[in-house]
């Protein structure tokens, strides 16, 4: 079975998102709250729905639940834009896309405390989820809505929803 590297190397930074120091994902998820950066890309197709990826049931962190389209860890030494075109890569092997930052904002769950910088795009191309994923599908934002609260959705991205849905 598949599973998180625990030894990977992230960047720790502060509130504003200067680095500070380094650490393994494992320290990073063990409940340390060590604050560290991750981007999300919120990915629409032209009849305005949003692509949610399902994550793996070998996840460290909420296995099985469908998420941010794109979401993922910045690498130590990495910048945020070189992140967010790796991970979309990477994850749904979508190239060529125009982000549009939207926002930045502190995520704490029991397990990990997470800086997140926000982007969306729209895009026309084929996607096709990596083996990173259990795969993904475009959702109306009505299905979203109504899948909020449900135990299907990750607590962080229905927390990001509701922000986003004031850029939409």
């Amino acid at each position: 079975m598949k599973k998180d590297n625990s030894a990977e190397l992230f960047p720790i930074v502060d509130e504003e998102g200067n680095l500070i120091g380094s650490a393994t994902r494992g320290e990073c998820h063990n409940g340390s709250k060590l604050l560290h950066p991750v981007v999300h890309l919120h990915l629409f197709d032209e009849q305005g729905r949003l692509f949610l990826q399902q994550r793996p049931l070998w996840k460290d962190i909420q296995p099985g639940k469908w998420d941010t389209a794109v979401g993922g860890h910045i690498d130590y030494g990495e910048d945020v834009a070189s992140a967010l075109c790796r991970e979309a890569r990477e994850e749904l092997g979508i190239v060529g896309f125009e982000p549009r930052f939207l926002l930045k904002y502190l995520f704490e769950s029991e397990r990990e405390r997470e800086l997140v910088y926000v982007f969306s795009t729209t895009y026309a191309g084929e996607v096709r989820p990596s083996d990173e994923l259990d795969g993904g599908r475009f959702w109306s934002l009505t299905e979203i809505e109504a899948a909020v609260g449900q135990g299907v959705l990750t607590p962080n991205f229905e927390q990001e929803f509701i922000k986003l849905k004031s850029y939409i």
